[in-house]
């Protein structure tokens, strides 16, 4: 029985993750740096495409914002790549609000350094799983 509530208990917390993408900018678009085409990261504060497992930058920096888009959010470059999270995400003005529509499409991934085969790059996606 102490597996089923702890089963329960973890399925509960596997499905909230992905509403996050609600709270940022083109959240449930943002292409996958592994990848040529539209391929979606659907776990963008993750390291793992689909989620789960440790937190990239831009995840830890979410988090710290207590999951909320703000100004300092979307001006800061989570993943040390040179471009803005906003930028990133579509949102340049940082004007973006929950509900709304961003002001252009996602770009790049805002918690993953672009182009992964950058040198400077290297050490920050260590974890990323592609």
């Amino acid at each position: 029985m102490i597996w089923v509530s702890m089963f329960c208990a973890l399925l509960g917390l596997s499905v909230a993750f992905p509403g996050y993408t609600q709270y940022i900018p083109n959240g449930h678009n943002v292409p996958s740096p592994c990848a040529s085409g539209k391929h979606i990261w659907k776990g963008v504060g993750h390291d793992i495409a689909h989620g789960g497992g440790p937190r990239n930058l831009f995840g830890l920096d979410f988090a710290s914002s207590a999951h909320v888009w703000t100004r300092d959010l979307c001006m800061a470059d989570s993943d040390l790549d040179g471009v803005s999270n906003g930028v990133e995400l579509g949102d340049p003005t940082c004007s973006w609000s929950v509900g709304e529509t961003p002001e252009g499409q996602a770009t790049g991934h805002p918690g993953i350094c672009e182009p992964m085969n950058d040198p400077k790059c290297q050490s920050v996606n260590v974890n990323v799983v592609c």
